[in-house]
């Protein structure tokens, strides 16, 4: 299941990022986005969603959140 699926509010753990742009999973990375982080949605909005990982709160759009890949 990937972000877009995910219901607000629940803490779901990152399975693996779906990109092979490596600029984007550095970027990922350094936000503490990679395997094994727990991740929380926010809130979805129309052209993305604001997900919390560790302590800050980020907003992705929606073909980041379709890359990232949690348990569900």
């Amino acid at each position: 299941m990937n972000l877009r699926a995910a219901k607000e509010g629940v803490e779901y753990i990152i399975q693996r990022i779906e990109t092979d742009d490596e600029e984007l999973n550095d970027f990922l990375f350094s936000l503490g986005c990679y395997s094994g982080e727990p991740i929380t949605v926010i809130s979805h909005k129309k052209g993305g969603c604001v997900v919390s990982i560790k302590d800050g709160r980020y907003s992705i759009d929606n073909q980041l959140a379709e890359a990232i890949i949690i348990n569900g």
